[in-house]
């Protein structure tokens, strides 16, 4: 049995902080997922980053690991540190402690944790831990005490990476008429059946202990959303092995082939012929509140804006935004010989 370096498994330093090697974790984790990665070894480094995380995103596995990793040689064959000769670390093997998708180096070291988890007995050890260094914690006590402060009743303070951060895109109709939309959401979380003990064989997550969850949810778009606001709906995100939900955040992205968005406020071009800037006109606008009828004055020229007020986005107060219409100039691809005279014309008065 070769001994396993974790720290070099996350490429972290051994006075990594916590955040750290979580951003490790799972940096590592999504390259190297099946479902992600298809390359023949894949599978296996995604074994060793979920090993190498469940050791070290522990505080007390990772001390134990530490005291002990600091007796043996990197890659040199397993020896006993100080303190160990006289244990039995055949009571670890694989099987015994129920590992599953564990390295057998993983069971030699706390085999003993997993069995009192999974067996949930209360049997001691007594010899051995007292002669080296902090072990001592451990004389005498259960294994089901180990247990039971790693699984306390007590729920935790909620966890932000059981949330989902996705965007969204609504248009102009979205935010004034607020439709109820549909929206597909995608995440890796904590396996649902084994709870990322990866103890034996789960056939939900195949020993990785995380799984892909996708969902169709539905939601009413709120009033008075703007660009970047996120949206929160409670309970819909990743779940942890005590039941804790995390919430969903889309964030709003707005996009309109129609109108320009500027606050509440919305502008629409509108193309004029010359002769209507020049004589004015009537015309006929489309708005989110259909199309309403614009009189044109004489002598309009390209980018006037025509105000037409409360026919733009809902604010929070309940009162609306603006819209504008704003003039664009335009000429007729082709121009028939009598206008080209009289445009000709029109050129020589103005001469």
């Amino acid at each position: 049995m070769k001994y396993k370096d974790y720290y070099e498994i996350l490429g972290v330093s051994k006075d990594a902080s916590a955040q750290a090697i979580k951003s490790a974790y799972r940096k590592l984790a999504r390259k190297y997922h099946p479902d992600v990665n298809k390359a023949p070894d894949a599978q296996a480094k995604f074994k060793d980053i979920n090993e190498a995380y469940e050791v070290l995103g522990d505080e007390n596995k990772r001390k134990r690991y530490d005291q002990l990793g600091s007796s043996w040689s990197q890659g040199a064959e397993f020896t006993p540190p100080p303190g160990f000769e006289g244990f039995n670390f055949s009571n670890f093997s694989s099987s015994n402690a129920h590992a599953g998708g564990f390295s057998d180096f993983f069971s030699a070291i706390f085999g003993d944790i997993m069995n009192e988890q999974a067996r949930g007995n209360s049997r001691t050890y007594s010899s051995g831990f007292s002669n080296f260094g902090d072990f001592s914690q451990f004389t005498n006590q259960t294994r089901n005490a180990q247990a039971r402060s790693q699984y306390t009743s007590q729920k935790p303070k909620k966890d932000e990476n059981l949330d989902i951060i996705q965007n969204i895109t609504l248009n102009v109709d979205d935010l004034i008429n607020r439709p109820k939309k549909s929206v597909t959401i995608s995440a890796y979380q904590q396996c649902s059946h084994c709870h990322g003990s990866k103890q034996g064989f789960c056939s939900n997550c195949a020993g990785s202990g995380i799984e892909k969850i996708t969902k169709n949810i539905t939601f009413q778009v709120p009033k008075s959303v703007s660009e970047n606001q996120k949206i929160r709906l409670k309970g819909e995100g990743k779940v942890d092995a005590y039941g804790n939900k995390g919430d969903v955040y889309l964030v709003v992205k707005i996009k309109d082939s129609k109108y320009e968005i500027d606050g509440f406020d919305l502008i629409k071009d509108i193309e004029l012929l010359p002769y209507e800037g020049a004589l004015g006109c009537e015309k006929q606008v489309e708005t989110p509140y259909g199309n309403v009828k614009v009189k044109i004055p004489k002598n309009t020229s390209s980018g006037k804006k025509l105000r037409l007020k409360g026919m733009g986005l809902i604010k929070k107060d309940n009162t609306k935004g603006d819209f504008e219409a704003r003039i664009k100039i335009v000429f007729p691809k082709e121009l028939t010989s009598e206008a080209q005279k009289l445009y000709e014309k029109l050129k020589e008065i103005n001469s």
